[in-house]
């Protein structure tokens, strides 16, 4: 099943995406099991970050290869950073390069898990089934404000840095895919997704034995490479079973 959030009438709405339409949704399907209160057609839709989080995490240098680019230890136990709502955007939006920015603009193809229900000193078979359903993220990044600054505040935290989407799928084996990375239509990276050093479910082990997670947080895990991309491109992250994220490139202020 896939389960999206669109815009009608200027107001956020979940919905089940059909192939030719979406079943409106009274709430979210992640709390429970929502009435169909009308539909629109799939070709209309307004894409919506397909859940807002109540925190965001994200997990860095999670694959063998990205870790031998970046001439970096691998990593002995799964780890997390956070990343902040603010920089989230949809489907379709467009990832807006700041006009200060300058240096390398790079994207990172991501696959994203989402949290299906409260969490905390989970087993391995707890965290795998614990999880709603996994969506797409871009891990939009300025390489220089990261270098310069003591944190990422400003480097992957700006507003559209993030975009998510389009929808969550809800039947698929996430690890087994494989992850697309094209700028204008050219593939700039494609590797297998479950390639990882620990796996999401290996994370949420690990992360609930000092933290609880939520229903509709969001584990973003990494990717096995990045490229750079400039404002005129477009950029598509596809993960197979799941579908393609695709955003265009704006310059800030055009």
């Amino acid at each position: 099943m896939r389960y999206a959030r669109i815009s009608v009438e200027g107001r956020a709405v979940w919905g089940r995406v059909g192939e030719s339409d979406i079943e409106l949704l009274s709430e979210s399907p992640i709390d429970g099991e929502p009435n169909v209160i009308g539909a629109v057609p799939r070709s209309t839709a307004v894409w919506l970050p397909p859940v807002v989080p109540l925190v965001f995490y994200a997990v860095g240098m999670n694959y063998p290869r990205h870790i031998a680019h970046a001439g970096a230890r691998t990593p002995d136990r799964p780890e997390v950073g956070y990343r902040a709502n603010n920089a989230l955007t949809g489907h379709g939006s467009p990832i807006v390069k700041p006009a200060d920015v300058e240096g390398r603009f790079e994207a990172e193809p991501e696959l994203v898990a989402v949290i299906g229900r409260r969490l905390r000193h989970a087993t391995y078979e707890e965290a795998r089934t614990s999880v709603f359903g996994w969506t797409i993220g871009n891990d939009v990044s300025a390489r220089t404000w990261q270098h310069q600054d003591r944190s990422f505040w400003r480097s992957k935290n700006s507003d559209t840095f993030k975009p998510m989407g389009p929808w969550i799928e809800t039947d698929v084996d996430a690890l087994a895919q494989r992850t697309t990375l094209r700028v204008n239509g050219e593939v700039r990276a494609h590797f297998p997704t479950g390639d990882m050093v620990f796996d999401p479910f290996d994370h949420l082990v690990e992360m609930t034995r000092h933290l609880t997670v939520h229903p509709g947080d969001v584990l973003w895990m990494g990717a096995e490479s990045t490229c750079r991309i400039a404002p005129g491109d477009t950029v598509d992250v596809e993960i197979s079973g799941i579908g393609v994220l695709s955003n265009p490139v704006h310059l800030e202020g055009t």
